[in-house]
């Protein structure tokens, strides 16, 4: 994935989150379960946000907080994931 495109994947992340938390300025290493944005529900809507506007699917497997515990983490998750259904 190409340093643009990775941008764009995380701008996309990080406006959900603004959007559903109602926040600016959160960092891309920000850990968003410890700082308390989001809890695990807003994890299951920010998963099936995922799945729609990346055209993935994210199996059990893929359910690990690591995944998805900052917007750098998310993005990279996308991105393997990417990777892998092409």
């Amino acid at each position: 994935m190409s340093e643009n495109v990775s941008n764009n994947v995380k701008e996309t992340i990080r406006s959900f989150i603004n959007n559903a938390v109602n926040i600016d300025g959160v960092g891309d290493d920000e850990n968003l379960f410890a700082s308390g944005l989001i809890n695990s529900l807003f994890a299951v809507q920010l998963t099936t946000f995922i799945e729609r506007k990346f055209g993935i699917e994210i199996g059990m497997d893929d359910l690990d907080i690591e995944n998805f515990k900052s917007i750098n983490a998310t993005a990279a998750f996308v991105a393997r994931k990417t990777i892998k259904t092409k």
